[in-house]
């Protein structure tokens, strides 16, 4: 990977926090108590307001707290407002973080921490715990199985003992950091056509494809209230994750891979249907896999302008991937062996 050391802003800042919010009032004034709590103040705020109603959008004090705030007359969509976020960030990172995702006083003096000691590394993950039960894992590293499908690692787990920093496929969106020049000039953001779910799925799997690493650290921590696990089940949550699994597939799986997984990601995406009938989401399901295939077209012109830039071999790409059929149905931590 090419380091991304000389691509950053001229601020001297260390980092640009994006927050995009939704319906989010009652949880950010505890987010900004948290931001100020933080030991090193190295960096600056950014909240962007998804057309929230009136009454649940930022009240006048939290807009105040912010850096910079803007408020969108229309919900672009979580994908195109973090790359709103992105294009007026002045610090070397871009830290995209939840509404809803608390952080630890150490927190950015964890991230600084890490972009000295792994140079040249343009990605990494937080550590984070569930808000209501920290001793469980909200996520440490989102997996990537063979069959195409993403995951939180060790989510609801209890959190592994003596966690130290690891290499995994891709960090979640809810709190990680990105170098920003190389967000901004090699990668250009988040897919906008994805609006919602797996948007950093994908953003984490094009980062893979041109030989980008990411670095999941233990020491980093928030503790993410997140949504509850019914709502993985929501028509919205059913509809935009699966539509977009299948088009990130198609888009960013290496040719070889892509031919020789292509039936078990078929079989997967079957008994995914499966599940979601089981669950009362078949009929949302149901439109995902059809707009999904109408959508297709696009998805392999995007994949013709990923592979033609890929710089990662399929072994690179295979090496992160899970292929154990037991870590993707129990959700188990997949990371790798740091180099």
């Amino acid at each position: 990977m090419t380091s991304p050391a000389g691509s950053g802003t001229p601020s001297g800042l260390f980092a640009s926090i994006v927050i995009v919010s939704y319906r989010s009032r009652a949880d950010l004034p505890r987010l900004f108590d948290c931001l100020d709590g933080q030991t090193d103040p190295d960096f600056e705020t950014i909240l962007i307001d998804n057309a929230s109603p009136d009454d649940l959008g930022p009240d006048e004090c939290v807009q105040e707290r912010a850096d910079v705030y803007i408020a969108n007359p229309d919900n672009t969509g979580f994908a195109r407002a973090c790359n709103q976020g992105l294009k007026l960030a002045r610090g070397r990172f871009t830290v995209f973080l939840n509404p809803d995702a608390f952080p630890e006083p150490g927190w950015i003096g964890a991230l600084k921490a890490a972009e000295a000691r792994w140079p040249g590394v343009a990605a990494f993950g937080s550590l984070q715990l569930l808000d209501e039960d920290p001793a469980l894992a909200d996520g440490v590293g989102d997996c990537m199985s063979a069959a195409g499908i993403a995951w939180r690692g060790a989510h609801r787990k209890p959190v592994p003992q003596m966690l130290e920093d690891a290499d995994v496929f891709s960090p979640c969106a809810a709190a990680a950091a990105w170098h920003t020049g190389w967000l901004r000039d090699r990668l250009g953001g988040f897919e906008e056509s994805f609006g919602s779910y797996y948007e950093d799925v994908d953003l984490g799997f094009r980062h893979r494809l041109l030989g980008g690493r990411v670095i999941q650290l233990a020491g980093a921590v928030v503790r993410h209230r997140g949504s509850g696990s019914g709502s993985r089940y929501s028509d919205y949550a059913v509809f935009h994750g699966n539509r977009n699994r299948m088009w990130c597939h198609v888009a960013c799986m290496p040719g070889p891979l892509f031919w020789t997984l292509l039936p078990l990601h078929g079989t997967a995406t079957l008994l995914l249907w499966l599940h979601a009938i089981w669950r009362g989401a078949g009929p949302a399901y149901g439109r995902a896999m059809r707009d999904g295939i109408a959508g297709l077209p696009a998805a392999f012109e995007r994949r013709r302008r990923l592979q033609a830039g890929r710089v990662a071999s399929s072994w690179d790409i295979a090496r992160v991937l899970s292929w154990s059929p037991l870590a993707l149905a129990t959700r188990q931590a997949v990371r790798f062996r740091l180099r």
